[in-house]
């Protein structure tokens, strides 16, 4: 199978760590680069905690670029110690990466790298949407010479995470949201609405732990405070929303989705950071978005275990 070439644009959390270790481990990117965002963690703790997965993976040639350090517009900046711990991987106290960020700034080499190779490189977009937003201003080309982003992030139907509409990755920066919706590049939008309902039970857990490798016992050790802090939700085990990303990259099939007009509120103080999808038939407004509504857990989440616990 030919490999899918992406940028990940990231704010490492541990969701974000068991996205990017599937992305590295099944052998079906190409990675060109990651770039770090604030969001679950500051970005300069971002950026250290994507080189820590990447010398993890083996992979110490993938560069890693610092990002936004705070939203376009309303610095807004709450990041989530109670559901990432304060270094953003579960308070293990892991040792710092060898490696430092590459030099550079987030921004410049999403555009730099999409213009160089027109509609080859994807952006898999993990954390608030400031870069890619930066990007697009930066460099108007970048629009159309992105292959696709995918984003986790949103909702259109349900609850949100971190008010009761919205969810950390865009109301961490609705401004770049709604710049990114609306730029007419293809998107494509996992949101919080599916990614909750796929997840990681206590006996899988064990069960990937037992394969002994050092992945397998990093990813027991860092979830072992998601799993708690996840246990407000009153779901069964932990959500593992970044990866969904990389599934719908490689395996659409895993997934139902609908092209729909999606907006993102910025105005309102009761629902800033909304995105708000309009699903009514007789619309005039164009569908922007290709919207996940539902996904395959079982598929997803059996793949993801087969190449966390085989991978050398």
């Amino acid at each position: 199978m030919p490999s899918r070439r992406v940028i990940i644009d990231t704010d490492p959390g541990i969701d974000d760590a068991l996205a990017i270790l599937f992305a590295f481990l099944c052998r079906q990117f190409e990675i060109d680069a990651i770039t770090s965002v604030f969001g679950n963690v500051p970005v300069d703790l971002a950026a250290l905690n994507a080189l820590r997965l990447v010398e993890l993976a083996g992979q110490p040639g993938v560069p890693v670029y610092l990002g936004a350090a705070e939203p376009l517009v309303q610095r807004r900046l709450y990041f989530a110690p109670t559901v990432h711990g304060q270094d953003g991987f579960g308070n293990v106290k892991w040792p710092p990466p060898a490696q430092q960020p590459a030099p550079g700034y987030a921004a410049v080499e999403l555009a730099r790298r999409a213009l160089e190779a027109p509609r080859q490189v994807s952006v898999l977009a993990l954390g608030p949407l400031t870069n890619i937003a930066l990007a697009m201003r930066l460099e108007p080309r970048f629009v159309g010479a992105v292959k696709e982003i995918i984003y986790m992030g949103g909702i259109v139907l349900g609850h949100g995470n971190v008010s009761a509409v919205a969810t950390a990755n865009v109301l961490n920066d609705p401004e770049a949201a709604k710049v990114v919706f609306g730029a007419g590049a293809p998107f494509t939008m996992v949101g919080q609405d599916v990614t909750r309902w796929v997840r990681i039970t206590p006996k899988r857990r064990e069960r990937m732990r037992a394969a002994g490798t050092k992945v397998t016992e990093f990813l027991y050790q860092i979830t072992g405070f998601y799993a708690n802090a996840n246990l407000m939700e009153r779901i069964p085990g932990f959500p593992v929303h970044d990866l969904l990303v990389m599934a719908y990259a490689l395996r659409p099939e895993l997934f139902e989705t609908k092209r729909l007009p999606v907006d993102v509120d910025t105005e309102s103080s009761l629902t800033r950071g909304m995105t708000v999808a309009d699903f009514r038939p007789f619309t005039d407004k164009p569908a922007n978005v290709t919207v996940c509504m539902k996904a395959d857990a079982d598929g997803i989440l059996d793949w993801f275990e087969r190449v966390v616990t085989t991978a050398e």
